[in-house]
């Protein structure tokens, strides 16, 4: 492990750390973490590390880990230059740029799938990640379009856990679900609508998919269409809907039972 002190913010192996953006992930697989518990979660996960960029604090309180899982470079730095580095006030003392994990094949898949269409909020993506963690829904289905949950901002939702699913990015949904239907599995529109299934009502098959559609819009009929089963959460009179990712904790719990 080589650890270099820095002085001053003109390195050219810093300006990774200056210019990939929330909304960003590199076509090399190249992101950036923060915090040291969404750092430190993804080295105990294995995910690849290039450089951790972080206080004294934070190696002195951590070198062990960082000893054990091998991290190639530690730039020390105080605050106040990491603050410079990066252009903006932080609310912690380290940063990590890895490389995610490759996406996987559908036919790498388990048998619990969340799947997202057209979700355009990284927050949205990284709290439905945690939740699919926590319910120990390992499969994650997410468009092209939507934001990778190893963005910067999902990930720090997540809190690392998205580190725990298995990704697969897909380009058309209409062919993505007749292929999922062919491997068996009974795909779960969440929406509200006339003729859906109350939620404590379905009967869960043994290989599923729940389809989470678009914040504003949810899904379109053509969608709904293709799906086996279409699940509404039981709400009070007058209330239309919950926020997405709320929704999916509710049914990937209730899935679970």
């Amino acid at each position: 492990m080589i650890i270099e002190k820095l002085q001053s913010i003109e390195s050219d192996a810093l300006s990774i750390y200056k210019t990939l953006r929330d909304n960003q992930v590199r076509a090399d697989g190249s992101f950036i973490a923060d915090s040291p518990k969404v750092v430190n979660l993804l080295l105990e996960q294995g995910v690849a590390v290039k450089s951790i960029l972080a206080t004294q604090e934070y190696y002195d309180a951590h070198s062990e880990l960082l000893l054990l899982k091998g991290v190639p470079k530690i730039y020390l730095a105080s605050k106040e230059l990491m603050q410079k580095i990066v252009g903006h006030k932080v609310h912690h003392n380290c940063m990590m740029h890895g490389v995610r994990p490759k996406d996987i094949t559908l036919d790498e898949l388990d048998d619990k799938i969340i799947m997202l269409d057209g979700i355009t909020s990284s927050e949205n993506v990284g709290s439905i990640a945690r939740s699919a963690a926590a319910f120990g829904v390992s499969s994650y289905l997410l468009p092209k379009t939507s934001p990778h949950p190893f963005n910067r901002r999902a990930l720090r939702v997540s809190m690392g856990y998205a580190s725990f699913l298995k990704t697969h990015i897909y380009r058309d949904i209409f062919e993505t679900i007749a292929q999922l239907k062919e491997r068996g599995y009974r795909i779960y529109a969440a929406e509200v609508c006339d003729g859906s299934t109350p939620l404590s009502k379905v009967v869960v098959a043994k290989k599923w998919v729940v389809l989470m559609g678009h914040e504003g819009r949810g899904l379109s009929q053509e969608i709904l269409d293709l799906c086996d089963e279409v699940v509404t959460i039981e709400m009070q009179k007058g209330v239309k809907s919950f926020n997405v990712g709320v929704a999916a904790s509710i049914i990937l719990y209730q899935f679970n039972l």
